[in-house]
């Protein structure tokens, strides 16, 4: 009587955890998309911006820093910042843009992120610490938002993943 019994009833259960894994595999993609496209839009911003990168004047990262000197959690931060703010602008402007690219097409993506999460905290204590309640400030939100990337690193559509591919197939005496 086994030739009568179904064979496929875990058939259906596969395909469910296939569209889980896929799910799962693909899930911290969006986050690099956005994260990455944001942070390069930030960098190229910045640079473009000719009032931005300047030490003084409306809408100048030197005006900017000395608005939030004494509202910030380390002022001395500032400070140093303002010993050169266009020096400083550049940085974090070529600093965004390193790290968008970086996570955009996994390459290096946790220490991408790791500088995300730094320009993030940074941010966060000397531009918005100020912000109150907290979560009006969006510097909080985007360093919680590279934890997972920290961890994670960006292990597929990634040239990460295909460098690994690459030496596992070489090791593997394949290629």
């Amino acid at each position: 009587m086994a030739h009568g019994m179904r064979t496929d009833s875990h058939s259906g259960y596969a395909r469910r955890n296939d569209w889980r894994d896929n799910a799962t595999r693909y899930a911290l993609l969006p986050l690099r998309v956005f994260l990455g496209v944001t942070f390069i839009y930030a960098g190229l911003d910045k640079i473009t911006d000719s009032a931005f990168m300047k030490a003084d004047g409306v809408g100048s990262i030197g005006e900017t820093m000395r608005g939030v000197r004494d509202l910030a959690a380390f002022p001395e931060l500032v400070d140093l910042a303002l010993k050169s703010p266009v020096g400083f602008g550049y940085a974090i402007a070529l600093g965004e843009l390193a790290v968008g690219i970086g996570i955009l097409i996994g390459l290096f993506a946790r220490l991408a992120a790791l500088g995300g999460a730094l320009i993030s905290l940074s941010l966060w204590l000397t531009m918005s610490w100020h912000e109150e309640p907290y979560y009006y400030g969006n510097d909080l939100p985007y360093l919680m938002a590279w934890l997972p990337l920290i961890l994670a690193g960006a292990s597929y559509l990634s040239v990460d993943a295909w460098l690994a591919e690459r030496r596992d197939s070489r090791g593997l005496g394949l290629g």
